[in-house]
């Protein structure tokens, strides 16, 4: 298992993160449309830093992490918004050519358990290996990336940006997030180089092919991959070469569900950047995530240092 060092190279930012930001538009209430002119009414709507890279670098910002972000946004008004939203959470946005592209946009429609989303992929898509250069790498200690099967040229060229990664010192995690395509096309060259992989419940397993949790993990922790999967309301479960552990989350009155895997993320990366063990990281992303569902959007109410004692 590679090592992670609270300080294994001077770099201007801790974390680079990779992939999409846009807009959410979040709307709740009697969300399930009706087609045949039916108008209905909601009870809130919000417009919304989104986006999973997005989320989670601001996540990390707000747990004292140096945060850049690489992604493509359009110079139009949901790029505007992208960019404000931001620079007051202290990220640093690398922006990468969205290629005319308009700035992406996701409609959430949401309901206390669940919820369903319809994405304008604008510029999400636009980076490709080519922006994620050696220099780049060399700035920051960790490399996170989201959203994956959304931007398929990054996706073919990530298992040699995590080993050019790898080679320079840099440890690297992967959140795939959803595939709308329901493909979900093989990641196994890419997890070789992958020392963390974040999914849900879901998502490992059909990542995987298999219908068990533990099993699933298993096969991708026997290629040296630690996996830390989000575990709903029961909080996280892990597993690494010689090790496993779970960790519930927080007891919380939820308001919206959007972006809580996003701050998961960040709540775990804080923690192994700050130099915690697995178990202490397990532990701060299930809180993290539990603690982002008490308000509408993914960034409103992420975790700060105090939230997790840190």
């Amino acid at each position: 298992m590679f090592i992670w060092t609270v300080e294994a190279v001077v770099a201007e930012f801790d974390v680079l993160v990779v992939g999409d930001a846009n807009p959410d538009l979040l709307l709740r209430g009697d969300v399930r449309p009706r087609f045949g002119q039916a108008e209905q009414l909601l009870t809130a709507a919000d417009l919304v830093l989104g986006g999973s890279a997005a989320i989670t670098a601001a996540g990390c910002a707000r747990l004292g992490l140096r945060t850049a972000l690489l992604a493509a946004v359009g110079d139009d008004v949901f790029g505007r918004l992208v960019r404000d939203e931001l620079e007051k959470r202290d990220v640093t946005l690398l922006a990468a050519d969205g290629r005319g592209a308009p700035t992406g946009l996701t409609v959430v429609l949401s309901e206390k358990d669940d919820r369903g989303m319809l994405t304008l992929p604008g510029t999400i898509p636009a980076l490709r290996p080519a922006d994620v250069t050696g220099e780049l790498l060399a700035r920051a200690r960790h490399v996170h990336v989201a959203s994956l099967y959304l931007q398929p040229e990054l996706a073919a060229g990530l298992a040699d940006i995590f080993r050019n990664a790898r080679k320079i010192g840099l440890t690297a995690s992967l959140d795939t997030n959803w595939d709308p395509d329901e493909t979900w096309e093989s990641i196994t060259e890419i997890l070789a180089f992958t020392d963390v992989f974040l999914p849900n419940a879901n998502e490992l397993k059909a990542i995987t092919g298999l219908d068990e949790t533990d099993e699933a993990a298993a096969s991708l922790v026997a290629g040296g991959t630690t996996v830390v999967m989000k575990d709903g309301a029961r909080g996280a479960r892990a597993w690494w070469p010689g090790g496993a552990c779970a960790a519930p989350g927080r007891t919380v009155d939820v308001v919206d569900t959007t972006g809580a895997g996003d701050s998961f993320n960040a709540g775990f990366l804080a923690a192994r950047l700050s130099g915690k063990s697995i178990e202490d990281a397990v532990g701060w992303a299930a809180v993290a995530g539990s603690l982002s569902t008490r308000a509408a959007g993914g960034t409103a109410a992420q975790a700060g240092p105090k939230d997790l004692a840190v």
